[in-house]
């Protein structure tokens, strides 16, 4: 696995486009979380299709041609030096396969950040594009919103990268022990799991350091998924493991026998506790970057800045 191309970072007074690639967004989240980008002295953009509300599915905001076609105009305009996901929810598997891969190859690199439901555009970018994404705090997410821990990390990595290159965990201790070098990729384990054989998802995950959390799935589920992901092959070869946040999960010892049961055999670093995701003050955590996992001392340390 080889490190992507990194996107440029921003400066004061750089465009941004809010984008919603899955899920409704609530206007007065949309408003909260534009007068935060106009704080850090950003210029946001609202795509048309973002408030919108699908006719017949409630969880999508509007049709997947609708989502495709501002996820694709954001991209493509000259002006937009970034795309932000409004939030997540369910929808962007459905609007991914619209998009025009060659036209946004066309359009260089730009900065893409999202968590959550956007894990398939962030396999996609990785794969179609080779570029560098950020998993980071969604602009109308309530848990960006309210913490300034998450958006101050955001905020950091946008603007000044080089003083977030060695990433603390928020509560983190070793599972397994050790340090192991690759190139970062994951997301939401769910997404992951349900990305194997589409087009936009990679073969697996070896030479990786994966980054994992979910919310609202049970602990069978997370083994099911994991017992997937281990007999398909995807996790053969894998660096290092990090875990991030589980909410509605289920109480955690139970998910830590889970993960000590399903990831301790790999004989990696796998650390817990992380703190990205869905969590109060989550992490931006920059994926196709090249860095070194520290279990025990619950680090992530980037080779280069995640943005040139």
């Amino acid at each position: 696995m080889k490190p992507l191309v990194r996107p440029s970072r921003l400066a004061p007074g750089a465009r941004v486009a809010v984008v919603a690639p899955s899920g409704p967004v609530r206007e007065e989240r949309l408003q909260a979380g534009l007068d935060i980008l106009r704080g850090w002295d950003l210029d946001p953009v609202v795509a048309p299709h973002v408030l919108d509300r699908h006719g017949q599915f409630d969880y999508l905001a509007g049709t997947d041609a609708g989502r495709a076609a501002d996820f694709q105009a954001a991209w493509c305009d000259p002006t937009v030096d970034a795309v932000l996901s409004a939030r997540g929810g369910y929808g962007a598997q459905r609007m991914v396969d619209l998009l025009d891969w060659d036209a946004l190859r066309a359009a260089g690199p730009k900065v893409f950040v999202g968590y959550s439901d956007a894990t398939a555009l962030h396999e996609a970018f990785a794969v179609r594009l080779g570029l560098a994404t950020l998993h980071g705090p969604m602009s109308s997410a309530v848990d960006f919103l309210k913490n300034a821990r998450a958006q101050e990390h955001l905020r950091a990595t946008l603007f000044d990268p080089e003083s977030v290159r060695v990433i603390n965990a928020a509560a983190g201790s070793a599972l397994a022990p050790g340090r192991a070098r690759g190139v970062t990729l994951g997301g939401c384990l769910a997404i992951l799991a349900a990305e194997q054989g589409t087009p936009h998802a990679r073969p697996g995950a070896r030479g990786g350091l994966l980054m994992i959390e979910d919310v609202g799935e049970s602990a069978y589920r997370i083994d099911r998924t994991l017992t997937q992901l281990l007999r398909t092959g995807w996790l053969d070869g894998v660096a290092g493991i990090a875990l991030g946040s589980w909410e509605r999960c289920g109480p955690y010892e139970g998910l830590r026998a889970v993960f000590a049961d399903r990831l301790g055999g790999l004989g990696v670093p796998v650390v817990e506790g992380f703190g990205f995701g869905h969590c109060e003050g989550a992490l931006t955590i920059p994926f196709g970057m090249a860095a070194e996992l520290d279990a025990d001392a619950g680090t992530l340390t980037l080779e280069e800045p995640a943005l040139r």
